[in-house]
């Protein structure tokens, strides 16, 4: 026999944001704003019980943020229901939890007579929330649909760049051109200039510190306190006591004459040579930074990665 538990109204928000987790949204539907409009659809007010919801297409304007104010109390900008379509309806429609325009499937995407009801299969699940029922429910749903929350990282996960290191570890970096050159670093520069260096630092632009080898560092005298003084990777080559730090040149600036200082500064206990390298990945993008590159350090490009170009003639040349 089925069972139901009474809520007090004041949590239905909260409800609603637990079922949308337990069908499998990610957490940027989750919001408030997200269980406010899975209430609208459910036409489930704070005084009903999940079991009432019921199938009923609605507008966004006079529909669902009209619900919402009159149920909820909660009044939104006007711009508002942008946000409701784009960032919420769009990804409930993705996840089978909504159907858009089911009344009239002909309709064109920006018809003003727009509108959206709960899939059957979500309704069904649903008005068994706070039974025995409910997690076989949410289960059946799942198989059959899916997770949107699994669709999403698997999408992520088939964008991200693997980085083999030496020792046979693979690391992901986010997606990017950054974060290309950066791989390029790992797997085309190390083998070529410093074979059998030991990577100490590669950063990511969603992780600063996506490998950070503080042992290795402190052994070299750098002891960190802000991360940011590194640059983007960072590896030692102990066959011949070099510490390369290189910066990965898309969009921000190169090795520049004040970042050398500043490393050089901060460096100054270390007693390996330093290699600074601006990493860039292709000479256009060489060539708008060029100028601001500093004397006494080098750039490698990846589209041509068997060669250096270096920014210090003295040394080569045998000077004093």
């Amino acid at each position: 026999m089925t069972s139901f538990r009474m809520r007090h109204p004041v949590g239905k928000i909260e409800e609603a944001q637990e079922i949308l987790k337990q069908m499998g949204m990610p957490p940027a539907q989750r919001t408030e704003i997200s269980a406010l409009t899975l209430l609208a659809l459910c036409h489930v007010g704070p005084e009903d019980e999940w079991r009432d919801a019921r199938r009923e297409s609605l507008g966004v304007s006079k529909g669902i943020m009209y619900f919402i104010k009159v149920h909820y109390g909660k009044e939104y900008a006007p711009n508002t229901r942008e946000t409701v379509r784009r960032q919420v309806l769009h990804q409930f429609v993705q996840a089978n939890l909504v159907d858009h325009n089911p009344d009239d499937p002909d309709l064109p995407t920006n018809s003003p007579r727009a509108h959206y009801a709960l899939t059957r299969d979500a309704l069904a699940a649903i008005r068994r929330y706070h039974t025995d029922q409910w997690k076989r429910a949410c289960r059946r749903f799942l198989d059959r649909h899916g997770s949107l929350r699994d669709k999403y990282g698997t999408r992520r996960s088939r964008n991200l760049i693997p980085v083999q290191l030496q020792d046979g570890r693979t690391l992901d970096l986010s997606p990017g051109k950054h974060n290309l050159v950066q791989a390029a670093v790992i797997q085309e520069f190390l083998p070529r200039f410093a074979p059998g260096s030991r990577l100490l630092y590669l950063g990511d632009t969603a992780n600063k510190s996506l490998y950070l080898d503080e042992q290795g560092l402190s052994d070299l005298g750098i002891v960190l306190t802000e991360h940011d003084k590194l640059p983007d990777v960072v590896f030692y080559d102990p066959n011949k006591n070099r510490l390369f730090l290189i910066e990965a040149v898309t969009s921000h600036g190169p090795m520049s004459a004040k970042r050398h200082v500043e490393l050089a500064e901060f460096l100054s206990e270390c007693p390996a040579k330093t290699i600074f390298v601006s990493a860039f990945p292709d000479f256009a993008t060489f060539r708008k930074h060029m100028k601001m590159i500093a004397w006494e350090t080098e750039v490698w490009i990846v589209e041509v990665p068997d060669h250096m170009i270096h920014y210090d003639g003295e040394k080569f040349l045998g000077l004093p």
